[in-house]
């Protein structure tokens, strides 16, 4: 049978991304060949070092190039000035629209020797919310007031719940293979402040019900929980949670504070994924303290690389990444200084392809 071909995009972006993102074409290029797979890359530009250099920090070139040329890609970090820049807004939030990549999926996993195990996945919906940037400020009596538009729609709710539902009945399928877990059922965890915000967040809770009251999630347990207390039940319980889907913002608060329950926001993956495309992005940002030193971590990178491939069908070569991550981190030889480690990213790099 002839070799699959992917085409991947490379946006390493600003910062760290440069020394990354070139752990994820490397780590590609080790698969064994018995997995029948074979990949081609294109390097693109976006972000704040592109902005400044082409007045743009996404180019309509690497949203035609990822449209018609790839099959997937890889995004590095981006450096977002911190105050406010004219004609500068993310690179990353505007190909999640371009694309119609409606789902961010972060999955957050210790390793097996932990001793507080933590094994689940924070489902964020990708392209509302807050997060649409339809922002005012004005003149009252008072001084000046600033208000922000929170969008919520029961497409992309229902579609958010059930990318979900699909991401939990997986899940099952690989433990009931025989994978080693922390849970017995697939759960997925819809997460709110409808108390509060009853048309927005009440239209994601009920949405989000409506998609997993599906025949085919028959065997999903759904629970809830407010936004607030799930941000403590998940650092005091976080065994309790397999598959957590919430709103842009809420998910964007969760899936980052939850990288402190495994050490380093440098182990988190994710992946941008729509109907087709997938763009694996690691959830640390640019670093621009260590940027230069050789040490940034490429272990988000390296799962983001798999879980990219995860969504592209190729869950076999997926497996074999994680694996051999694993075993570098259960090794515990080779880290980088955010882990306690010494290592270097170049050392990581080459400790992973080796265990490929």
């Amino acid at each position: 049978m002839a070799a699959r071909t992917l085409r991947i995009g490379l946006i390493p972006g600003d910062g760290i991304g440069r020394e990354v993102i070139p752990a994820g074409r490397r780590i590609l290029e080790a698969l064994p060949s018995s997995l029948n797979l074979k990949f081609s890359f294109t390097h693109l530009d976006a972000g704040f070092e592109t902005f400044q250099r082409q007045g743009v920090a996404l180019p309509d070139k690497t949203v035609e190039v990822l449209k018609s040329d790839c099959d997937g890609a890889l995004f590095g970090a981006v450096s977002s000035p911190t105050v406010k820049t004219e004609g500068y807004s993310s690179p990353i939030v505007a190909l999640r629209k371009r694309l119609s990549l409606y789902a961010n999926v972060r999955p957050v996993k210790s390793i097996a020797s932990s001793r507080s195990p933590v094994d689940l996945v924070i489902v964020r919906e990708n392209t509302e919310d807050l997060y649409v940037k339809e922002e005012k400020t004005y003149d009252s009596k008072d001084g000046k007031i600033a208000e922000a538009i929170k969008r919520i729609s029961e497409k992309a709710s229902f579609n958010i719940a059930t990318m979900a539902g699909d991401i939990a009945l997986r899940r099952q399928r690989v433990r009931d293979a025989g994978t080693e877990s922390i849970h017995t059922a697939p759960i997925v965890t819809v997460t709110h402040k409808s108390n509060v915000l009853s048309q927005t967040d009440g239209l994601f809770r009920e949405t989000a019900r409506k998609a997993l009251a599906q025949e085919k999630y028959q065997m999903v347990k759904v629970e809830e929980q407010i936004v607030d207390s799930m941000v403590y039940k998940l650092f005091r319980q976080p065994s309790d949670y397999d598959v957590i889907v919430a709103p842009n913002l809420y998910g964007d608060i969760l899936s980052d504070a939850a990288a402190a329950l495994v050490g380093s926001l440098g182990l988190v993956p994710s992946a941008n994924v729509g109907h087709g495309f997938v763009i694996g992005e690691p959830c640390h940002g640019s670093a621009p303290d260590i940027e230069g030193k050789g040490i940034a971590n490429p272990i988000a990178t390296i799962r983001s690389t798999a879980l990219m491939l995860e969504f592209q069908g190729e869950e076999r070569a997926a497996a074999k990444i994680y694996a051999a991550v694993d075993a570098n981190l259960e090794e515990g030889k080779l880290l980088t200084p955010d882990m306690g480690g010494k290592a270097t990213t170049e050392e990581v790099i080459e400790d992973v392809c080796k265990r490929l």
